[in-house]
């Protein structure tokens, strides 16, 4: 029997990177999930993770630790105020302070190593150009620019060439949050398990104020679907 292909699936424990696992294992790949500690306050999203992977029944889970936290630069990684309330619209005119410098180029450079390694050709990640942010590596131009960089810069990519160098696969770039959580909700994906808070309190509950919080709400609200997670406030601003 031929064994399945293997992919590197970027998995940080929220909800764009498991309905992403969901889609490669719907491909038939065997997966292989990478998470970063890298020093972001919302830790929690690493023990979502572990149980993402294993609900998934991924091939392996590996958990990186980078101190990025150290270079700072960002209200995910410093003491920095993390913004509350804002509209949530998905557009920005300037860079958010929770933008992490370097941080999908960081997390891609270290996808394609373990690619490598495991003889994988697949890599999978949850960016979105839609209801996103605003980071700069989240957009189409960063992923081309990075496939093309990974094709040049590694064994594989010059022993076998583009077409049998690396992919990265990013399906959810395109779709609004409503079709990302109308995708994985036709794919099983239990959501309740996922965390997006870029500021949740001490118990780990959603303050549902942070834009990513505002961006969920809105998809769920969008999609006519209820999100199953806690919120450490009762009135849920959308």
């Amino acid at each position: 029997m031929t064994s399945a292909a293997k992919a590197v699936v970027l998995l940080s424990g929220g909800l764009d990177s498991t309905t992403i696992l969901a889609v490669a294992k719907s491909k038939g790949f065997d997966c292989y999930c990478l998470s970063f500690a890298y020093g972001q306050r919302q830790r929690i999203e690493l023990d979502k993770a572990k149980q993402i992977a294993a609900s998934f029944l991924a091939k392996a889970h590996l958990v990186l630790r980078l101190d990025l936290d150290k270079i700072g630069g960002s209200a995910l990684t410093t003491d920095m105020e993390v913004p509350k309330d804002l509209p949530s619209s998905g557009h920005h005119d300037s860079i958010p302070v929770t933008y992490v410098p370097g941080r999908n180029l960081i997390f891609l450079s270290h996808a394609l190593a373990w690619a490598e390694v495991l003889g994988a050709s697949d890599i999978f990640i949850g960016v979105n150009a839609v209801d996103y942010s605003g980071y700069p590596d989240c957009r189409p131009e960063f992923i081309e620019a990075f496939v093309r960089a990974a094709n040049l810069g590694t064994r594989k990519g010059v022993q076998e060439g583009e077409i049998g160098g690396f992919h990265i696969h990013t399906p959810l770039i395109r779709l609004s949050k409503a079709e990302i959580i109308e995708l994985g909700f036709g794919l099983g994906v239990d959501y309740s398990l996922t965390h997006t808070c870029y500021d949740p309190d001490e118990k780990g509950r959603a303050c549902g104020r942070c834009e990513a919080c505002r961006l969920r709400l809105k998809g769920f609200a969008e999609a006519g679907r209820r999100d199953p997670i806690v919120y450490s406030n009762h009135k849920k601003k959308t």
